[in-house]
């Protein structure tokens, strides 16, 4: 089913919404990228008619009740975004009486999915070299699935609008879709555009197509990594990663973040760029300090050969430079993760630059598309939201869709 041609009139509609939103340390939410994200769906399910129950995740509790992340901090911010007074279910699992006092054009938020060891469906406690852990994870995929049929009797119709748990087969992102019928499934407004926007990247590629990786480890990126060189034109490397790929090649990193049982894995990276003929961009400076801080001293030297008792916290500015230069050019851009400790004012000069040439880019005719978490925040930090062509809610999910893999939460709406 569409979501544009189904009418939530006099209908209760369960969503699967994101709002798993970063909080200060007195439980104010800091940006409201992913509540803002939610929108046009909620909206559309109150100006039918319908009564809206909203459910997410927040943080890894792991299957614990946290207080500290409690969904019940956001209902202040979810409330003034949708334009009406949010009610509150403190047990996600027993939220039957706050459900059936719904009215239509009313919105109520189910407490953090995750209290529950259900939702993910992992085994707690339990050793994966147990004897006994075949039939633990037995057990939890069938509560896993009680759980899911629990969520789902609250509703007449499923939305999934969460892109950024879209890649989890978890009970609310994909099992509970098994107790509604094509006709009362559908993805949401936001998961609608994000699809469209990975195969914006994937199946309509203008060339020369550059993608920037970020972060600080090899190990997480490295599936998309090789992916993505047999579609990039030009792959710029940047963040932690670069210390990495250093130490590779023979260079000194000082007390820079390093995976040395990566470093294999780095030189095949190399190998394989040249192999394919993509330009693979590494940087050759950096903004190296003498302690992880903000305040610590700084100096510029090359990436590989970095003093002892130093570190790379940032890319420096002949980097910078090489990195614009080969993004200015692209036609299809795609951003995950930062150059440096974008966290600390004083380290946020290389993923600045990185927003910059996108920018650029964009306003040339390129398409840009922004995902994960930490790419987000810097854009938002840096104010030019509006300035490229798509921001990604999802990180894990959006790496997955670009590696090709088939994501259990769409699957599950379109019987894939």
């Amino acid at each position: 089913m569409n979501i544009e041609q189904f009418n939530f009139a006099g209908k209760k509609a369960i969503v699967r919404v994101d709002f798993n939103v970063p909080l200060d340390e007195n439980g104010h939410v800091t940006d409201e990228t992913r509540i803002r994200g939610a929108l046009p769906t909620l909206k559309k399910v109150l100006a039918d008619g319908g009564a809206l129950i909203m459910m997410s995740h927040m943080g890894k509790p792991k299957g614990k009740v946290n207080p500290k992340l409690s969904l019940k901090q956001i209902v202040p911010n979810v409330s003034k975004a949708l334009g009406v007074d949010v009610k509150f279910a403190p047990d996600c699992a027993k939220a039957d009486a706050e459900v059936a006092a719904l009215k239509p054009g009313e919105a109520l938020l189910l407490e953090n999915l995750r209290f529950y060891p259900e939702e993910e469906g992992k085994p707690v406690g339990i050793d994966k070299t147990d004897p006994k852990y075949d039939e633990a994870k037995k057990e939890m995929k069938t509560r896993q699935k009680d759980f899911a049929k629990k969520l789902a009797s609250y509703a007449d119709s499923y939305v999934m609008d969460a892109f950024g748990t879209a890649h989890r087969r978890h009970a609310s992102t994909a099992v509970i879709a098994d107790f509604f019928d094509a006709d009362h499934k559908m993805l949401g407004y936001l998961m609608e555009k994000e699809v469209k926007a990975v195969d914006n990247v994937l199946k309509n590629i203008k060339r020369p197509f550059t993608a920037i990786m970020g972060g600080s480890k090899v190990s997480t990126k490295i599936g998309i990594i090789e992916n993505l060189l047999g579609k990039v034109d030009n792959l710029i490397l940047c963040g932690g990663m670069t210390y990495t790929f250093a130490k590779a090649q023979g260079g000194k990193i000082g007390n820079s973040i390093c995976e040395d049982d990566k470093l294999d894995v780095a030189l095949d990276v190399i190998k394989k760029a040249k192999e394919k003929g993509v330009n693979l961009v590494l940087g050759t400076d950096c903004i190296a300090a003498d302690s992880f801080s903000n305040d610590a001293h700084t100096q510029v030297c090359p990436s590989n050969n970095i003093p002892d008792g130093w570190e790379g916290l940032d890319a420096g500015p002949e980097t910078r430079k090489a990195f614009a230069a080969v993004i200015e050019n692209a036609k299809t851009i795609l951003w995950n993760g930062p150059a440096g400790v974008f966290e600390f004012d004083n380290f946020t000069g290389g993923s600045k630059a990185i927003a910059e040439a996108i920018a650029k880019a964009t306003a040339n005719g390129a398409f840009s598309l922004i995902g994960g978490g930490d790419s987000v925040a810097c854009i938002n930090k840096f104010g030019m939201a509006d300035k490229v062509s798509y921001i990604s809610t999802g990180g894990g999910a959006l790496l997955e869709a670009i590696e090709g893999k088939v994501l259990p939460g769409i699957a599950a709406i379109k019987g894939e």
